[in-house]
């Protein structure tokens, strides 16, 4: 608002100064008669007259960078454009130039000039400032304006509806800075720009462009236009005393190396300091073609960013044709822009005459009341055709020395890129491209547009980077500030647990076992950090931590230190270390010696192992009998015996006393796997009994927190911690049985005394307090159930502050070194060591998980042995049935029939027999047999010869 009403005024003086000021403008490529009508009706002819000639209008500063060589980008685009018949077919395009002379006053006096010619279009103007103030007169007399420079991000086409940009809008470069940045791992920039409203929205745009990146702009510097190098002195040595080293430097082109010498004196361009410059300064150096070794010198280890535009055949002829009309001054990216906006007024106008439009210009109404006045704006005409004519252009796309010229829906240049360049050596070396396609990359824009976007942190590449102070390792990116002031450290006055941290008489002030961590961590740091401690509670009892964050994220100290515990909630609003200690919460409870029982000889095994146990001893031994029937006499007799004889081989071989010997191959592999898992299962039982017999055996009565949940007892909190806010918003405890205790004595006191004396049932604190604890206690207390949150111990420092990760990588070299562990045992080394946790009597059992395996192994060996014992039987059932002749067995099977009894039940049955028979007995039938069968063909084959010689 108060932007817009500072326009209006500038508007009125420069109207007022308009009568005293109206000249001729300076510059005339041609001059056109336009008809001043009040309406277009002629339109609707079928074919119409195209004009003899069109003016467009060109806005810039002459003695500038960008207007030394936008003027003759300029001309050769009108040259080329007459020369080229098929464009504008007859009609003759003339520039008419002004100069805006770096002034926002003449800049828009230069545009009323302008404007008073009949322009179609106008080109301009570079500078953000004076566009802003033009905008609203192409708003009013319906020109559109196309601007080859004016980068302000604000320049909204909602505001200025006639306004195009024709180069890359500051919005895009902004982000790249931001993904660079990201990219390096910094997290805190200083932006140095000049204060004007394209510095200022720039730099606006890059601080929300850093915040998606979980960066900042910690300090904004601004130059005042046309400062002189004092002034540049005096605010560079302003931030040189701040944190941070880098430095995005958002300037004009004219000015801008006057920032990087001054900074070279001041010796700010050397290692450790991380130079960004925007497209100003590749404007500079391409415009000087040969750059000077002193300036080359000044600019070593700087970023730039320069806008990207892809090579193609007429970029190429172009830029030979520059070097040959100007062998002396180089081409930047802005001549480029003005040759392309020239091309696309004439191949819109082309279009614009091809739909039979006429250009027509009428008087504006707002203006026709100011006529008595000598300001002489009745010279100001409307362009009746502009609305149209802009629409012709926003739907343009051709291809030009940028690329593609086209539009988006905001009217931005599609597909903006950035080369990434790093000055070193003899000037600029490029290391990447940005697009907002791809993101940082080393691979030209345009070979990506065809793949899906990807702007992921894990995709982003360049190529080594020479910083300041030809280092090639990327810098850390800020120091300890030089200002002098020391770093405010917050810790906790404690009055319980002081071995960790508490006050002390000696300087800092300050001891414990936090304490030595972080001034052990301090140490390691490259560079020195002062510090002052400054005790946090009233010292009568803990300090609340949540309170003790709040004071922090406020920036009444820029760190705590102490026991402070990493949880969520804390981590929204600092930022933490690395942890330096582990923990996590436990409940502590009173024990007591558990009551042997008679019946402890059963408690090593669990109930389904003893019952798998038993059954397979009873398994084993009636395979062992099955094996052994046959060959062993100790296995055979009445069924009642031999029943026994099962029972009493199978449980004797708990002790290695059965008495029966094994004959058979079968039975003896059985019984050696059976004995190798009757030894594993007895030396375990032996050693588990054994441990429940003489090691102590506790027991209490709350066996965890989930039991705790459940009771409606009181529960002891240490005062100050974050264990109530976990017990009530976490596990829904009620507030009323939470009971803050305030030190040791109050823990055992409250332990003690139990919830029906008015104690505590049982406390829940963090393991660190309660190994102090439990060792102070005598070990009369334990811990019980697990420990059912896991977290650890840090240093709480503000948001994004570059302390933190220096300070983490601190500790993990401590931690590996081992120092962590001295400082650890000088300040926790316990007199008295005792078990942590008692022991469950049921998580001790010896469960059947734990010897599956065994009884697998044994029981295939069981199934294998089976296998092969009745595939022999069967085998010799075979050989045993008798040898039958077909009569005799189809009458059998004829008696089977009638009687209605099955051949199989027979069959069964002396196989059972068979079974049944010892071996030595199958071994002699079967040798009978086959002595008999050999008689039988001897004698077969005797009564043959002897029929023989009779017949003969």
């Amino acid at each position: 608002m108060m932007r817009g009403v500072s326009m209006v005024k500038a508007m009125i003086i420069v109207l007022l100064c308009v009568s005293f000021l109206w000249v001729v403008p300076e510059e005339c490529a041609g001059k056109a008669d336009f008809s001043r009508n009040s309406s277009s009706s002629s339109a609707s002819h079928p074919l119409l007259k195209r004009p003899s000639s069109v003016n467009v209008g060109a806005l810039f500063t002459y003695d500038s960078f960008i207007g030394r060589a936008a003027k003759p980008a300029f001309k050769a685009a009108m040259d080329d454009v007459n020369a080229d018949q098929t464009v504008l077919k007859g009609t003759k395009l003339n520039i008419v130039f002004q100069d805006s002379n770096c002034s926002g006053f003449i800049g828009t006096m230069g545009a009323l000039q302008l404007m008073e010619t009949q322009v179609v279009a106008a080109i301009g103007p570079q500078s953000s400032t004076i566009a802003h103030m033009i905008s609203y007169v192409a708003n009013e007399l319906h020109v559109p304006l196309l601007s080859f420079a004016a980068t302000d991000p604000t320049l909204s086409s909602l505001q200025y509806p006639y306004f195009l940009r024709t180069t890359q809008n500051d919005h895009f470069q902004m982000q790249a800075v931001a993904d660079f940045v990201s990219y390096s791992g910094w997290r805190q920039v200083i932006a140095i720009f000049v204060d004007d409203e394209c510095g200022r929205n720039g730099v606006l745009v890059l601080g929300d462009a850093l915040a998606k990146k979980r960066a900042r702009i910690s300090h904004k510097a601004a130059i005042t236009p046309g400062a002189d190098a004092t002034s540049i002195k005096d605010l560079l040595v302003s931030v040189n005393l701040m944190a941070s080293r880098v430095y995005v430097v958002h300037v004009n082109p004219d000015s801008g190396l006057n920032v990087f010498s001054v900074a070279k004196s001041l010796g700010m361009m050397g290692s450790g300091y991380v130079w960004i410059a925007t497209d100003w300064l590749p404007t500079v150096l391409d415009s000087m073609g040969a750059v000077d070794a002193e300036t080359t010198d000044v600019l070593q280890g700087v970023v730039a960013f320069r806008h990207y535009t892809a090579e193609n055949d007429a970029k190429r002829r172009f830029m030979e044709r520059w070097r040959n009309l100007r062998p002396k001054e180089g081409l930047n990216s802005y001549a480029l822009y003005a040759y392309d906006s020239v091309w696309l007024i004439a191949r819109a106008l082309d279009v614009f005459f091809g739909d039979n439009n006429r250009v027509t210009f009428s008087n504006d109404p707002n203006l026709h009341k100011t006529k008595s006045s000598s300001l002489r704006l009745s010279a100001l005409s409307v362009f009746n055709e502009g609305e149209r004519f802009l629409e012709i252009i926003l739907g343009m796309n051709r291809i030009g020395l940028t690329g593609p010229i086209r539009f988006d829906s905001e009217r931005n240049r599609v597909n903006p890129a950035y080369e990434v360049l790093n000055i070193e050596g003899t000037g600029p070396r490029r290391v990447g491209y940005w697009s907002n396609h791809s993101g940082l990359s080393v691979v030209p824009p345009e070979t990506l547009y065809s793949k899906p976007p990807s702007t992921s942190t894990a995709n982003q590449r360049l190529y080594g980077i020479i910083w300041p102070g030809e280092v090639t390792k990327p810098p850390r990116g800020w120091v300890f500030p030089n200002n002098g002031k020391p770093l405010k450290i917050a810790v906790p006055n404690r009055v319980s647990y002081k071995d960790y941290v508490s006050k002390d008489k000696n300087p800092p002030g300050v001891r414990g076992y936090c304490i030595d961590v972080f001034e052990a961590a301090i140490e390691l740091l490259p560079y020195p950090v002062p510090r002052n401690y400054i005790l946090y509670g009233d010292g009568k009892k803990n300090p609340s931590y949540d309170n003790l964050i709040n004071e922090v994220v406020a920036d009444n100290f820029d760190v705590a230190v102490g026991d402070i515990t990493i949880v969520t909630n804390r981590t929204r609003f600092v930022d933490f270390t690395q942890p330096f200690i582990e923990s996590g919460l436990v409940v502590v409870a009173p024990v007591k010696e558990a009551k042997s029982s008679p019946w402890s000889f059963l408690k090593p095994f669990t109930i389904e192992m003893w019952a798998v146990t038993g059954a397979f001893f009873l398994f084993v031994g009636a395979i062992v009998w099955i094996l052994e029937h046959r060959f062993n006499h100790e296995f055979r007799g009445p069924p009642r015996r031999q029943l026994i004889t099962i029972f009493w081989f199978s449980f004797s071989t708990m002790f290695f006393s059965h008495r029966e010997n094994t004959v058979s191959s079968l039975g003896r592999l059985v019984l050696i796997i059976w004995l190798f898992v009757v030894l594993i299962i007895n030396s375990s039982y032996t050693a588990s009994l054994t441990s429940i017999l003489t090691v102590q055996q506790l027991t209490s009565r709350i066996e965890g927190i989930d039991s705790l949940i459940t009771s409606n007892e009181p529960i002891g909190v240490q005062d100050g911690t974050f264990a109530r806010n976990y017990l009530v918003n976490e596990l829904n405890i009620s507030p009323h049985r939470i009971v803050p205790l305030r030190d040791e004595e109050h823990y055992l006191s409250a332990l003690q005394l139990g919830p029906k004396a008015g104690g505590v049932a049982a406390i829940v604190d963090e393991l660190p307090y309660i190994e102090v604890l439990l060792t102070n206690s005598n070990c009369k207390y334990r811990t019980v159930g697990q420990e059912f949150t896991r977290t650890g111990w840090g240093f709480a420092f503000q948001r994004d502050s570059p302390l933190a990760v220096d300070m983490s990588t601190a500790i993990l070299q401590l931690s590996e070194e081992g120092e962590l562990e001295k400082i650890h045992r000088k300040w926790l080394n316990y007199k008295h060591e005792c078990s942590m946790q008692i022991q469950n009597s049921e998580t001790s059992q010896l469960s059947l998980k734990s010897f599956w395996g065994l009884f697998l192994i044994c029981g295939v060996t069981c199934f294998i042995a089976l296998t092969v014992f009745f595939w022999r039987v069967f085998w010799q059932y075979q050989r045993l049935l008798p040898d039958t002749g077909e009569e005799e067995r189809a009458s059998e099977v004829t008696e089977a029939s009638r009687s209605g009894r099955g051949l199989r039940a027979p069959s069964f049955k002396e196989l059972v027999k068979i079974v049944d028979k010892r071996e030595a007995e199958i071994k002699e039938i079967l040798k009978q047999k086959s002595s008999n069968k050999l008689k039988s063909s001897q004698s077969g084959a005797g009564s043959s010869h002897s029929q023989h010689s009779e017949i003969s």
